[in-house]
């Protein structure tokens, strides 16, 4: 995923140091400057204020940090350091803090190091490994402060220690995604699904999301000034992102088209992010016309990363745009059944799905009949693609509060509903059973986000970025 963020990067030591220990400051640079690469090679932009040996480095490095507009900072422990060197840095900066406490390398190469002989380069050299000696410190110092950090311990090469920081970085880069990100809500709620109904203003506390509301009769007028040019070019687009059904109808595919290309306009207007909808149009032809031809435009702006939740499901584009932010998708979904054979769960829905997870091309079907829902019209077909995915669920419970629940799973080989919707089949490291009860306990709405990839990791430290509760089922 591209980043689009900056990361605040400094090293810490001890300044009495190198004047003693010949090369070692210039050891414990290169190893920042690994950091640094990888860091930058992962897309992030590093504001690097090198080694912070002194109280006034410490105070200067912050107004760099600050004047840069830094997003997060990896405090890089380069030997052992003062906390008193560290403590006015962070106190300064307002953003999340990572302490890096890397070895160079796995284990110190005993024989090596003993046949040095000389004990002040023995010294020299067991000081380049010497960064758990101040982590206990700065621990304790920065809890005694009041100040959140996040700690990774590993060594410079190890892949543990770049997924933790990866991690850190998408988690980031989504924050600010969903801070940035401008939500239309279009219609009203699915009448009666009360689990769908939400408060914007919590939502827009715990995300930073603006929600703009939508008339219906905007989407109208920017459908009524669409041309036959217009709807030309938006039917080229349908034959090349999806697989169209021979039994799709000349009349069906011109409406469906007519209504995509009014709501690209209608994107474009608002600026919008993601967009959650619904809306029956009872007693006028012209809304119905526009309700039951949404589908495949709605599926097209989610391919484009603007997600869009049938139902009014605000909560869950929420979601989508998560998994979406993250390079994972972030598909519509639902339960659809057990196979207790299989011991699978069944999960699809109809409307709008995210090319990204395909298995394939993505179907375009009609469907004589929009289960639960007026008219008849166009729809799409899917499989998620076999392998490892994320389900993601934003929560508000009883108390208000908002959370983020997730799910690691797998979605595997098997027979699945033609039915013209989304439908897949998923394995648990948990019983099908106990997946759908653990859950369904923990207080989600019925909907919820299908993701490829595993991003439990992400989204917890996202959670934790913005300050609300993660829940993780398997």
């Amino acid at each position: 995923m591209g980043k689009r963020i900056k990361a605040g990067l400094f090293g810490i030591g001890l300044d009495t140091y190198w004047g003693q220990f010949d090369g070692l400051l210039n050891k414990l640079n290169s190893c920042q400057e690994r950091i640094k690469n990888r860091l930058e090679q992962s897309g992030v932009e590093v504001i690097d204020a090198g080694m912070v040996d002194t109280v006034d480095k410490a105070i200067s490095s912050a107004g760099l940090f600050n004047k840069n507009s830094v997003d997060l900072v990896f405090l890089n422990i380069s030997t052992y350091a003062l906390s008193h060197t560290v403590l006015p840095l962070i106190q300064r900066i307002a953003c999340p803090v990572i302490v890096l406490n890397l070895q160079p390398e796995k284990a110190i190469d005993y024989e090596k190091f003993n046949s040095m002989g000389d004990r002040g380069k023995m010294t020299g050299e067991w000081l380049s490994y010497c960064q758990s000696c101040v982590t206990p410190e700065l621990a304790s110092v920065f809890k005694r402060a009041g100040i959140n950090y996040h700690l990774i311990t590993g060594y410079l090469e190890e892949d543990y220690v770049w997924n933790e920081i990866n991690d850190w970085t998408d988690a980031c880069a989504v924050k600010n995604s969903m801070r940035n990100c401008r939500v239309g809500v279009m219609g009203h709620y699915y009448n009666g699904m009360l689990d769908v109904y939400s408060d914007l203003t919590k939502l827009a506390a715990a995300f930073g999301s603006h929600f703009e509301l939508i008339e219906f009769g905007v989407l109208k007028n920017l459908r009524d000034k669409v041309s036959s040019d217009d709807i030309e070019s938006k039917l080229k687009q349908f034959i090349n992102w999806f697989e169209v059904s021979d039994e799709c109808s000349e009349d069906d595919m011109r409406e469906a088209a007519l209504t995509s290309v009014a709501l690209d306009r209608l994107a474009e207007k608002y600026r919008l992010g993601a967009l959650a909808y619904y809306y029956e149009g009872e007693g006028d032809q012209g809304y119905e016309k526009i309700v039951t031809t949404l589908i495949p435009g709605m599926t097209l702006l989610t391919g484009r990363s603007i997600p869009v939740a049938g139902e009014c499901e605000i909560k869950n584009v929420l979601a989508m745009k998560i998994m979406d932010s993250m390079g994972t998708g972030g598909s519509f979904s639902e339960f659809y059944g057990l196979d207790f054979n299989d011991d699978i769960v069944l999960m699809g829905h109809d409307g709008p799905a995210h090319f990204r997870i395909a298995d394939g091309k993505v179907g375009l079907v009609p469907l004589p009949v929009f289960h639960g829902k007026p008219g008849k019209g166009l729809s799409i077909q899917m499989k998620v693609a076999n392998g490892p995915v994320t389900i993601l669920s934003v929560c508000e419970s009883g108390d208000g509060k908002v959370t983020l629940l997730a799910a690691q799973g797998e979605s595997v080989e098997g027979p699945t509903l033609q039915i013209g919707n989304t439908n897949s089949r998923y394995k648990f490291s948990i019983s099908a059973r106990d997946f759908i009860d653990n859950w369904s306990k923990a207080g989600p709405s019925h909907h919820c986000a299908i993701g490829v990839g595993k991003k439990a990791s992400s989204i917890e430290k996202l959670a934790l970025l913005l300050g609300i509760e993660f829940r993780r089922i398997c």
